[in-house]
């Protein structure tokens, strides 16, 4: 049926494109392939659950049909409704994004089934390479050096623990069907072993519908590189270089950069020379990832295929000039790849940081609700650096405790790796979110990082160089002054304004005192220092005086901020600067590279006044369990009247596909418990009670 459909080749090999297509998937990657469906001149289809009718991705498409309740199991996941969907609006072709019927060979058969082509690879290399343990078997039998492991299904936790001892721990659990670190556990020894499989096959079961897992050796010290390979149905693959995706946590990526800081020519040659005739072997005919741990030596070894666009495509394409989105269409529509491997040349570097709705400061909880505000930086070229942001959210909008907690994707691209990595720590600087918690200091820091600028990565980094969890930098030396400085600035606009509001002093000349007592670290300050304020020629030259009296260094700050906006843009000593901004009383909060304080700004007399001050001391509790983020409770372990050691499982909450186990603190007795399983629970909910 499909071979008699118009965009099939002729005998001639022409081919006619798709009118319209379905984007089966959501967020950001359907607003991606929206973008290009667009350039293309092809109509677009989206489909939506119920707690998505509002989404970014259904106002951009042409048209939108509604799938059913927010659980992806009822909505995106049943591909008789997106089969519905393109027989209701006529649509030709489904691209499934990532996630979701991305890697279900059962898909794009049932898509052929009623005359639809799938945007994607075959159901064979789907099969082939698709599946976890089914592409380690594949790639063993065309000698390709893999990790140490398990390749069948792994019945029980026993059965786990005993195959973990004979490979040697520490061992990775991982699920077969899984994909973005669902479905995956680290274990250092046979108790962890027995409790990350039940964990690992739950959330598999969750997020993919196939709760199969299996055992692997996990390489210490290990550095995950990615080769992104293109097919098409006429023969030819080739590979696009290589991607580093070493920056995760909890096997989640959150920063990738192309090309590898690691890889040299010829390790390069080697790595895709070997993805290209893995994909070969199999057939494969569309985008898709080859992806290795490597060691810091330039070994390598086979990992995993994914058979499907990665999130972290972007950098690929600014490196190559290449939209991969494009050429999966085109492959699609039969068309034959239009380059060649002699014509791929990777140019500049790029970086891109994963901005995900997680409190960085209270162990990267997820974190939900409406942005209040959103104010990406301006994208586009500006010389020879590029901004691109890719996002499928709005300010107004609300981020859904159902899905993954995404954000967005900033990309920056310079002809440097330490150029891109400046681009990118200006480009989140001058990112503007409210309303819930996001990463994006964490990410600010990690750009300043001395071991993320070196290249000397791992994925191991986030655990090694934040063992105690994340914490913002206060600022020290020079950049106490210019913060002062900046601080004391805005309260100067602000007075100014507030004077021009109320009409006070208005025709009568008046002099204001100029100077003000900035504390950093709060209104007890850590540091304190006094700023002496001149305007001239459209500037501020701000004297700053240490504590002592001291005379430190004059600065000459230039912006245009005025009150109310998230991000102070200007210069500091000509240097052009970024800060968020966030107003407190008598002062502001204040966010750059990393480092974060409060900055309290008073006159004289008012300093005096505010160190008689008695500092508020925070209320203790510690009886209670609260819930540390809004979630779904899968379990609850305990019952009243139990007593409970120390490091004991409580309870276990879903939020966001991922599924998080709340343990006992100390030892004590449980008292009563206020949740079951099923129940909804806010942030700070109370889970149980102990004696």
């Amino acid at each position: 049926m499909t071979a008699s459909k118009s965009w099939a080749p002729s005998a001639g090999g022409q081919t006619t494109m798709f009118s319209k297509i379905l984007i089966a998937n959501r967020g950001e990657i359907a607003c991606r392939v929206i973008k290009t469906a667009r350039k293309m001149g092809i109509k677009t289809v989206a489909v939506y659950s119920d707690a998505d009718k509002d989404a970014l991705h259904v106002e951009m498409a042409d048209e939108a049909v509604h799938i059913g309740p927010p659980p992806a199991a009822q909505s995106y996941l049943i591909a008789e409704k997106i089969i519905e969907a393109c027989k209701a609006t006529g649509a030709e072709a489904v691209h499934p994004g990532y996630g979701f019927l991305s890697e279900r060979a059962s898909f794009p058969k049932a898509l052929a089934e009623h005359g639809i082509v799938f945007i994607g690879p075959n159901p064979h290399a789907i099969e082939a390479m698709g599946d976890k343990i089914e592409s380690k078997k594949a790639a063993a039998a065309a000698k390709v050096s893999t990790v140490p492991g398990h390749l069948g299904v792994i019945e029980d936790g026993v059965q786990a623990a005993i195959i973990a001892d004979e490979i040697g721990y520490p061992v990775m659990i991982k699920a077969s069907a899984g994909g973005g670190g669902k479905g995956m556990r680290i274990a250092y020894s046979r108790a962890e072993v027995q409790d990350g499989f039940d964990r690992a096959k739950s959330e598999a079961k969750s997020s993919f519908g196939d709760d199969r897992v299996f055992v692997e050796k996990f390489i210490v010290d290990p550095r995950h590189i990615e080769i992104q390979v293109l097919g098409d149905k006429h023969g030819n693959v080739l590979y696009l270089g290589e991607r580093e995706c070493s920056i995760q946590r909890r096997n989640q990526k959150v920063v990738e950069e192309a090309p590898s800081p690691l890889l040299d020519a010829e390790t390069r040659r080697k790595m895709g020379e070997q993805a290209v005739a893995l994909a070969k072997a199999v057939g494969y005919d569309s985008a898709g990832t080859v992806e290795f741990v490597a060691g810091q030596d330039k070994s390598f070894y086979f990992l995993e295929m994914n058979t499907r666009l990665q999130v972290e495509h972007p950098v690929t394409e600014l490196v190559t000039g290449i939209d991969l989105v494009e050429q999966m269409i085109r492959v699609a529509a039969g068309e034959p790849l239009a380059f060649t491997q002699d014509d791929i040349t990777l140019t500049g570097w790029a970086v891109e940081s994963r901005i995900y709705a997680e409190d960085p400061y209270r162990s990267f909880l997820p974190s939900i609700g409406r942005l209040v505000r959103y104010r990406p930086p301006v994208e586009g070229k500006f010389g020879d650096i590029t901004v691109r942001n890719d996002t499928g959210v709005y300010e107004g909008g609300e981020i859904s405790l159902y899905y993954d907690p995404m954000i967005a994707k900033l990309v920056t691209h310079a002809p440097t790796r330490a150029a891109a990595i400046e681009a990118q720590a200006d480009a989140l600087d001058a990112f503007a979110i409210d309303g819930i918690g996001h990463n994006i200091p964490f990410l600010s820091a990690l750009m300043a990082h001395p071991r993320w600028q070196k290249g000397a990565l791992s994925t191991g980094f986030i655990a090694e160089e934040y063992p105690d969890g994340f914490h913002a930098r206060a600022p020290e030396g020079e950049l106490t002054h210019q913060l002062a400085a900046v601080a004391a600035v805005i309260d100067h606009v602000q007075n100014a304004r507030k004077r021009q509001i109320s009409g006070q002093m208005m025709g009568t000349p008046v002099t204001f005192d100029k100077r003000r007592v900035v504390h950093l670290g709060g209104t007890h300050a850590l540091v304190s220092v006094t700023c002496e304020i001149k305007e001239a020629d459209g500037a501020y030259k701000v004297q700053v005086f240490d504590a002592d009296g001291a005379r430190g260094h004059a600065h000459v700050l230039t912006s245009d901020w005025k009150p109310g906006a998230p991000v102070w843009l200007g210069t500091i000593d000509a240097n052009p600067s970024a800060l968020q901004v966030r107003p407190l009383p008598n002062g502001v909060a204040l966010a750059f590279r990393g480092v974060a304080t409060e900055a309290r700004v008073f006159t004289v007399r008012e300093a005096e006044l505010a160190a008689l001050m008695p500092e508020k001391k925070a209320a203790g509790g510690g009886k209670e369990l609260l819930c540390p983020m809004p979630g779904l409770v899968v379990s609850i372990a305990v019952e009243p009247g139990q007593d409970v050691k120390a490091g004991e499982a409580l309870a276990v909450v879903e939020a966001m596909k991922m599924e998080n186990v709340l343990r006992a603190e100390r030892d004590g007795v449980v008292k009563a418990v206020h949740a079951k399983p099923g129940d909804s629970l806010a942030v700070d909910a109370v889970i149980l009670e102990f004696a």
